[in-house]
């Protein structure tokens, strides 16, 4: 097969998900860097790809949400539509520089139809202004839009059909950065091999974005001992917010500092008591959810 006929067959595939994205009303998508070409070789080192060093301007893409969000509301692409209350679509500011990306939703969230409102999303908060972030300047999504039975973990082929939804909202908001929170969320976009415990602390890339992935919070309500490594891993996405480095992805890695003599964890404001445990979201295995 010839390079001409790959690039042909490439194009089919891609055509019907464009369509999609067009008539829900998105019209910019990211550039996210890759070869030049179908010849095989190594794949170059991720370039800069810019948003992070600029201003963004979400406006017409993000207006363009609304027709996703209709769309995402009527969706019978899996069978988790079935057991669903409302869809939970998003929260928080579509112009806000850090996006937020969790598992899907709880019982709460579910009867509410917004993402983190439930003991993890109260903890998620407290994560945040603890960065200097109120909820309504950060926007906040989740892989799946509604509700797993019993908060399941969700199947692939149910985060199949929602990965468009998500990919439409990061392409419309186009934050300076994401987190990950939790191994569902990175798996999804990062790789389904990954492991959380091995990948978060380091940026990664998203669709062209910075990508930091950490710990679920309802991974710490279970496991409060984790707070210090959260806080590290969103202390070096507010760093990145507030500063003007052009490429994280390319940053060596910090050397973690010891803790200071009888200090057991980051100071995040009421995070992480073992008595919230067994939310909305529930946490399993050694991995966070």
């Amino acid at each position: 097969m010839t390079v001409t006929s790959d690039a042909a067959d490439l194009s089919r595939a891609l055509l019907p998900h464009l369509e999609w994205l067009r008539r829900a009303g998105v019209t910019l998508l990211p550039a996210v860097p890759g070869p030049s070409s179908l010849v095989p070789g190594p794949e170059p080192a991720c370039a800069n790809p810019g948003p992070w060093t600029e201003d963004p301007s979400p406006a017409a893409p993000a207006a363009g949400l609304d027709a996703v969000r209709r769309e995402a509301e009527a969706c019978t692409k899996c069978r988790l539509c079935e057991g669903r209350t409302t869809v939970v679509f998003e929260d928080g500011s579509r112009e806000a520089p850090v996006m937020f990306i969790g598992e899907g939703p709880g019982a709460e969230e579910d009867r509410q139809g917004l993402p983190f409102v439930g003991p993890a999303g109260q903890l998620l908060t407290r994560i945040l202004l603890a960065m200097g972030l109120r909820r309504d300047e950060v926007y906040i999504a989740n892989i799946v839009k509604c509700r797993p039975p019993g908060n399941r973990t969700p199947e692939p082929d149910e985060v199949a059909a929602c990965l468009p939804y998500l990919r439409a909202q990061i392409a419309a908001v186009r934050p300076r950065a994401i987190v990950l929170l939790g191994s569902v969320a990175a798996r999804a976009l990062v790789g389904p091999e990954v492991s959380i415990t091995r990948i978060r602390g380091r940026f990664t890339d998203v669709d062209g974005i910075p990508a930091m992935p950490t710990f679920h919070p309802a991974y710490l309500l279970r496991n409060p001992g984790e707070k210090r490594k959260v806080w590290e891993d969103v202390q070096k996405v507010r760093d990145l917010v507030r500063s003007s480095r052009p490429d994280p992805l390319h940053d060596p890695p910090p050397p973690t500092p010891p803790p200071a003599p009888g200090e057991s964890g980051p100071t995040v404001p009421g995070a992480g008591e073992g008595a919230e445990a067994g939310g909305a979201h529930s946490a399993t295995g050694p991995e966070a959810r």
